[in-house]
């Protein structure tokens, strides 16, 4: 297959990358800077959002476009002129591949347009899955709407579009979970907020592992969570931290105090929601690690 990504330099990006390679699979991955060249002849750098760029004249016969980019949630405080960055370069991005495919000859069988369970919106209470339409009315949630809208225009080109919404992703050294232990590694570790809140969470294996089959599966489309199936609260997620650490949970994190120091975007950590990936499920997807206490020993214990 040949697969385009945009975002390809990033944390999901990189790891997507080297999963399509290793499975012996051409990426071209779109960047603003030019005459890039990888030394792995697999990995082919396509310029892009560039006055002078042309990229639709090297991703003729794309099997897949996986579109990741955007100006990342977790990168500072919320203020206005951030917010206004966060949307601004999600959509930016979304109507350059939709341009892209509508000027390629050979169009690709689908777009996987990166998404997020933060559009359901927050709660303790209620579960959510890609049946749900209660969308939240939240600036997070109405972000990711908005980045769902953008790529719905492909719908009339008869390209296959999944809207790819991602819950907490665990990796080693990048995403959320080297954040999350660094107070454990300090011996401050504790329950963040009310630790009533739920976490959604996946291990980036299988990320990549639903990626590419959501790819092959071509009964797969519009909406799909990608979160493991077992989401845990915030404090169980914190004791199992410490557990897998051996490092003490004793010391709480209240929501006042990290409200007051993030601004809006404590949103990520003291609410939550609670996700299931129904469809991945029908569809007959296995996650590799299914239960956190798996996912945390293959990332944190040595």
């Amino acid at each position: 297959m040949k697969i385009a990504i945009a975002g390809g330099t990033g944390f999901v990006g990189k790891a997507i990358t080297q999963y399509f390679v290793d499975q012996g699979h051409e990426c071209f991955i779109l960047t603003r800077k030019k005459n890039l060249i990888h030394n792995n002849p697999l990995i082919h750098y396509v310029t892009w959002l560039n006055d002078d760029s042309n990229p639709e004249s090297q991703l003729n016969g794309m099997t897949a476009f996986i579109n990741l980019a955007g100006e990342s949630l977790n990168s500072g405080r919320w203020t206005e002129k951030r917010k206004k960055r966060i949307v601004n370069s999600r959509l930016e991005a979304t109507n350059e591949i939709i341009r892209i495919i509508a000027n390629l000859e050979i169009k690709p069988d689908i777009l996987v347009n990166a998404s997020g369970i933060g559009i359901y919106g927050t709660s303790e209470d209620l579960t959510f899955t890609e049946q749900d339409e209660n969308i939240g009315t939240d600036f997070l949630a109405k972000t990711v709407s908005a980045w769902e809208n953008s790529a719905n225009d492909l719908q009339s080109y008869n390209v296959r579009t999944v809207f790819a919404r991602f819950g907490i992703i665990l990796g080693k050294s990048e995403g959320a979970l080297p954040k999350m232990t660094t107070p454990y590694r300090l011996f401050i570790g504790g329950t963040v907020g009310s630790g009533k809140q739920w976490l959604s969470w996946v291990h980036i294996d299988d990320v990549c592992q639903a990626i590419a089959y959501v790819i092959s599966n071509k009964n797969v489309h519009g909406p799909v969570n990608i979160t493991a199936p077992n989401p845990e609260t915030m404090k169980e997620f914190g004791i199992k931290i410490g557990e897998a650490l051996r490092k003490p949970h004793w010391l709480p994190a209240p929501a006042i105090a990290l409200k007051l120091l993030l601004g809006e975007m404590s949103m990520l950590i003291v609410e939550g929601q609670k996700v299931l990936p129904d469809v991945l499920t029908a569809e007959g997807f296995t996650f590799r690690y299914q239960h956190l206490e798996d996912a945390l020993s293959a990332l944190l214990v040595k």
